[in-house]
C-alpha cells in the first residue's frame, strides 16, 4: 500500500483536508471550523500518513476547491483519483456521480437505474456515498433521496452541510419531512 500524505488547507467553507499519494488523491476531508478536527478526521481515514506540501496537481486542486467554498461554479470531474481500495460496484457508482454536475441533483435509486441495477440497489448507492472517500470530488451531496429529500450526510454538520454545499450551488430544495426520523418512545 503506497504511503499517503496530507495537507489541511483553509476555505471559506472551514479547514479542508487532502491525502493523495503517487496514483491520484485518497481521501478528500470536507469542512470543519479547525484546522486539528479536520487533520484528526482525514488521519482517521489514512494509513500511513504524513504531513506534505501539495505537488503541483494537488496545488490545483486545492485551488479550485478555495474557488469552490467562494461560491464558484467549479467542475472537479478531471481530478485524478486513486479507487484502488474500492469494488467495482462502488466505481460505478462514484463515477454516475461524478456526471452530475453543478447545480444539478440525482438520487440514490436514479443512479441505480442509470447503471442498470434493480431498485434494490438504491441502498447501495447510499451506502457508498456514506463511504465516499473523497467527497466534494465525488459530489455525493448531490445525491438525494427519493422524493428528492435530503437524506443523510455522514460529514461534519451532517445533512444541514449537504444543503448549505447545495445551495452554495443555487440548488435550494423544497422543506419536506426529513428522510430519517426517530420514534418517540
Amino acid at each position: 500500500m503506497a504511503e499517503h500524505r496530507y495537507t489541511v488547507f483553509e476555505t471559506a467553507g472551514g479547514f479542508c483536508g487532502i491525502a493523495w499519494n503517487d496514483a491520484g488523491i485518497t481521501r478528500f476531508q470536507l469542512p470543519t471550523g479547525s484546522e486539528a478536527s479536520t487533520e484528526n478526521l482525514l488521519l482517521r481515514r489514512i494509513v500511513q500518513g504524513s504531513k506534505s506540501s501539495p505537488p503541483p496537481e494537488i496545488q490545483s486542486t486545492i485551488k479550485l476547491v478555495k474557488r469552490y467554498f467562494a461560491g464558484e461554479r467549479i467542475d472537479f470531474s478531471d481530478i485524478r483519483l486513486d479507487l484502488a481500495g474500492q469494488d467495482d460496484v462502488f466505481r460505478n457508482i462514484y463515477a454516475a456521480a461524478r456526471r452530475i454536475g453543478w447545480g444539478h441533483t440525482s438520487t440514490y435509486g436514479m443512479i441505480a437505474r442509470e447503471l442498470g441495477l434493480g431498485p434494490e440497489a438504491a441502498r447501495d448507492v447510499g451506502q457508498a456515498m456514506a463511504k465516499n472517500p473523497v467527497a466534494l470530488i465525488i459530489p455525493c451531496h448531490r445525491v438525494l433521496a427519493a422524493g428528492g429529500k435530503i437524506g443523510g450526510f455522514s460529514a461534519p454538520g451532517g445533512s444541514g452541510s449537504k444543503q448549505r454545499m447545495l445551495e452554495l450551488e443555487g440548488v435550494r430544495l423544497t422543506p419536506s419531512e426529513p428522510a430519517q426520523q426517530s420514534l418517540g418512545f
